[in-house]
């Protein structure tokens, strides 16, 4: 692996997240996005991530200011790739978005660049032509939250070069991540195969009006021992995300249109997109679900 520099396209939900973890981890990032408001969003959640590391990493201040130190932002594609080893797409869970913005990148990115997509249910066999570059092409799915649920999903295509593989793995491993390598490509890889069918379940018991996403969780946590319901999950995923791979699926699964449209009233316009918006299905920072006497009658 000889990735040094990296850029993060895209610094939504999971973008700011991977290029902060990277450049704390000791790489110099590029994080670009469309335009200089979008990025300067993003520089302030760096700082509210960073009480994140303190509290759950125990992170210093210097290696804190060492991963600020690592950061650049550029709204300019051509500049941000100019240096690039590893390029990493978060952008939207949207084709026509990703497609686009592979048509522009493969024009400007120097020919020793390898591209990686952070789709969590799309194929990267969907976009290797796209890149220009099938070859060095892979998807690197990260989880929410990737400072403490830090496992990366490293998956090819039949046209990634074995080496190439190899280096994402190496390259996970190196940015503090579980490297789970797939040798096989997956709709949504291992993570999302095992979860989104559970999480689909439970939001059809809510949009039927069944029970409340409370009482859901419950269920869930009483019966498993786990530590969230699907619904809390669902607030860690982020609920823009949810709603654009449920939109992916409504065509081939009718029982996503009922939820995209109670998703949209009631999360996507008021804004309540989850834990880091501070409110969704629960308020945060202090959801009910982690009270001691949520699980009591």
């Amino acid at each position: 692996m000889n990735f040094k520099n990296v850029t993060v396209a895209g610094s939504g939900v999971l973008g700011y997240q991977i290029a902060f973890q990277t450049a704390f981890h000791g790489f110099k990032v590029t994080v670009y996005d469309i335009n200089d408001e979008i990025l300067n969003k993003a520089k302030a959640k760096f700082f509210e991530l960073s009480e994140c590391y303190k509290r759950d990493l125990n992170a210093t201040q210097e290696q804190l200011d060492n991963a600020f130190n690592n950061l650049s932002y550029q709204s300019n594609l051509v500049e941000a790739v100019k240096d690039a080893d590893l390029l990493i797409e978060a952008v939207p869970e949207d084709v026509s978005i990703k497609t686009d913005f592979y048509e522009k990148l493969k024009q400007v990115a120097p020919a020793k660049t390898v591209f990686a997509t952070n789709t969590s249910t799309l194929l990267p066999s969907q976009f290797a032509e796209i890149t220009g570059r099938p070859e060095k092409y892979v998807a690197l799915h990260f989880a929410n939250l990737i400072w403490v649920n830090n496992m990366a999903e490293i998956m090819g295509h039949a046209g990634t070069d074995p080496q190439v593989f190899d280096d994402l793995v190496e390259f996970a491993k190196a940015i503090g991540m579980l490297a789970l390598p797939i040798y096989k490509e997956q709709p949504g890889h291992l993570l999302n195969s095992m979860l989104v069918p559970f999480l689909i379940s439970a939001t059809e018991l809510w949009v039927k009006e069944v029970s409340e996403p409370a009482t859901i969780d419950k269920a869930w946590m009483k019966s498993f021992g786990s530590p969230l319901g699907p619904f809390a999950i669902l607030d860690i995923i982020g609920i823009n995300t949810v709603y654009n791979v449920a939109k992916l699926n409504v065509d081939t699964n009718p029982n996503m249109a009922p939820l995209l449209e109670k998703l949209d009233a009631e999360f996507i316009k008021p804004g309540h997109l989850g834990m880091l918006a501070g409110k969704g299905f629960y308020s945060y920072p202090n959801p009910t679900y982690a009270s001691e006497d949520f699980l009591k009658s």
